[in-house]
């Protein structure tokens, strides 16, 4: 799911979004850890479950339309049966510029939260800086106002809850959406944040200019300057300048062959290269200390997987599928290269159990995804997590990712990225 801005420049007011398909179940808060505190944030701040089971039905049921998150207000067309839909407001109170400016410094402050800031990423001790500054970003009681034509006697209105849990689900996919609608879009923000960074940076330069200055003039008062005229640097500078040796002769141009000089066609050549390269980083990262393991090297099968999932040339994989052996295996085995590398393809060909205290963390995840009334039955063999009925699929791998699969026509085929969160796996393929 994706939104674009109105304006390109960065100062850009709405970002659009299109409607959410219908879900057959699934939790409807937010399973990201922003997205999970923006919908416990509006419980919190409208707390009548009646309403919100409703809310949370609806949110599910594919009749709410496009939705623009634009600064201080979340809008959407809702259709509840009727054949004209009503319109469905959230407004949320926009921080002034002093505000952000209290925000950036005090963030500034936090050398963890700043550098994930200034990675792209939205830490959750973001918020921790945001109290300290007196601020909310999240919803409270009274900051998060409905506005819905129906005709429904409750306030909040089942559709503006609705509306408020798919919030909770864009904000899985861009938690900046959160900093959008207090005011600032994501550009604006760093742009904000790298100006408060170089303000202190100026401030914190004049001061030690000023202490240097101090410190030398000082100095200049209570030391005498010392005799250098006999020392070996003066008297090499008193001597007579000298001519320089004549460069040498350039050597001759070297003559270009008519063919390639190895025999070879320059396609895999340059494949070589690129291969040698990416395995020299990975033996740089692990002696720079970067990654704990040093990777070891691909056999014979993983190799082809490799070339046949990264090579842009489509004729390369034919080459691979008629040398190989394994044909019938090989664009299965690409697919799950291409979601993680060697990892994928060990989740892909072999099964592992994991530590049970994985799995125990493993299930309470699944059961968290559900209504109560609405858990499918799960079936658990040792790292293959299988959704009974639904085709679907997750499988954890032994780097502690999550790696989603659809069961297409009786063969389990790689469905996505995978996650570092079960939840979030699970909501790509209930999305799917």
């Amino acid at each position: 799911m994706s939104g674009q801005l109105s304006d390109q420049d960065g100062g850009g007011a709405a970002r659009g979004f299109p409607a959410f398909p219908a879900r057959k179940g699934g939790r409807a808060r937010g399973q990201s850890w922003w997205g999970g505190a923006w919908a416990g944030a509006m419980e919190d701040a409208w707390p009548d479950e009646e309403v919100l089971k409703k809310a949370r039905a609806f949110a599910r049921s594919g009749r709410i339309g496009p939705v623009t998150v634009s600064p201080g207000r979340i809008a959407a067309q809702v259709y509840g049966g009727e054949d004209t839909p009503c319109t469905t407001v959230l407004t949320l109170r926009q921080l002034g510029e002093d505000d952000w400016d209290l925000l950036w410094d005090r963030t500034a402050e936090r050398p963890a939260e700043l550098a994930a800031l200034l990675a792209g990423e939205l830490p959750p001790d973001l918020l921790e800086a945001a109290e300290d500054a007196g601020l909310g970003l999240l919803p409270g009681y009274g900051d998060l106002e409905p506005d819905c034509d129906c005709d429904e006697p409750d306030h909040p209105c089942a559709h503006a809850l609705a509306l408020g849990y798919q919030v909770s689900w864009l904000l899985d996919k861009d938690p900046f959406l959160l900093l959008l609608v207090r005011g600032r879009n994501e550009a604006q923000a760093l742009e904000d944040l790298k100006s408060t960074l170089l303000l202190r940076a100026m401030t914190d330069d004049d001061e030690e200019s000023d202490a240097d200055a101090e410190g030398a003039e000082e100095d200049a008062r209570s030391v005498a300057a010392p005799d250098v005229a006999g020392t070996p640097a003066a008297q090499a500078y008193a001597r007579e300048p000298v001519a320089l040796p004549p460069l040498p002769a350039l050597p001759e141009p070297l003559l270009r062959p008519d063919g390639p000089a190895t025999g070879l066609d320059a396609d895999p050549l340059e494949q070589l290269i690129a291969d040698a390269a990416a395995r020299a980083r990975e033996l740089l990262a692990y002696t720079l200390g970067f990654t704990a393991e040093l990777p070891p090297p691909l056999d014979e099968w993983q190799d082809t997987v490799r070339i046949a999932a990264t090579h842009p040339d489509p004729r390369v994989p034919q080459r691979l599928r008629d040398s190989c052996g394994r044909p019938e295996e090989l664009d299965r085995a690409a697919a799950a290269w291409r979601t993680g590398g060697a990892a994928g393809l060990d989740v892909l060909e072999r099964r592992w159990d994991p530590p049970k205290r994985e799995a125990a963390r493993a299930r309470t995840v699944f059961a968290a995804a559900w209504e109560d009334d609405e858990a499918p039955e799960v079936v658990v063999d040792g790292n293959r997590w299988t959704l009974t009925g639904r085709g679907i699929q997750l499988r954890q791998g032994r780097d502690d990712r999550w790696y989603p699969y659809r069961d297409e026509s009786g063969i389990w085929w790689p469905a996505g990225e995978p996650s570092a969160e079960p939840a979030l796996a699970l909501a790509e393929l209930l999305d799917g």
